[in-house]
């Protein structure tokens, strides 16, 4: 077999990493918007993905770093054995064994890039989903026709910047205000003060 072929797995992942970083280029992709695994209360299936980096930034950042490592673990192993032992391992037996190391290089990446990959301003939770949910005014007061920014955490407990007004009239929102999503119109949302109404802390 020829090194094309006994390297085809990493050259198809390679190719696949191409066309992520294309979709992403011509917007049919998003690396950000994903949320995060909180591994402080996460069970054992949840510790291993938080190990390999799985929820630490946006699937398709980690998928992109994972097809990179999985490609260069088994291209690099691939030359290296040829060199030292002057053959190489049949595409499967070269898979399974880079699949592994590709792994945990890939945690170890996930880690690096998510401090650098944002991830609060798109997410797969469409915009409608935060109707009814609970924020608070980061910057700014807001008020009728003058809206500010707020915080607020979807389903995931991923934070999103949203602009918001007060829905009642001479009503006014303060930095640190507790608020509560009860309309949306143009991506603009209005909410009521939650100080008054026992719905509980933001969460």
């Amino acid at each position: 077999m020829s090194f094309l072929d006994l390297n085809l797995p990493f050259a198809v992942a390679f190719a696949l990493l191409i066309l992520v970083a294309l979709a992403q280029v011509v917007g049919l992709g998003d690396l950000a918007g994903e949320p995060d695994i909180d591994a402080g209360d996460a069970g054992p299936m949840e510790g291993i993905a938080s190990i390999l980096g799985i929820g630490r930034v946006p699937f398709l950042a980690w998928l992109a770093t994972f097809l990179l490592m999985f490609s260069g673990v088994g291209i690099t192993g691939q030359y290296l054995l040829d060199q030292l032992a002057g053959t190489m391992l049949s595409p499967l037996p070269a898979a399974a064994l880079a699949a592994f190391p590709a792994l945990l290089l890939t945690g170890v990446g996930a880690r690096i890039l998510s401090p650098i990959v944002p991830r609060d301003e798109t997410t797969a939770v469409h915009v409608d989903a935060l109707l009814g949910k609970r924020g608070r005014i980061d910057i700014g007061s807001a008020r009728r026709g003058h809206p500010a920014r707020a915080v607020v955490k979807d389903i995931h407990g991923q934070p999103h910047n949203v602009m918001v007004e007060p829905h009642e009239d001479g009503a006014e929102f303060l930095a640190g205000d507790e608020v509560l999503l009860v309309r949306l119109e143009d991506d603009l949302f209005y909410a009521i003060s939650t100080s008054d109404r026992r719905l509980g802390p933001v969460s």
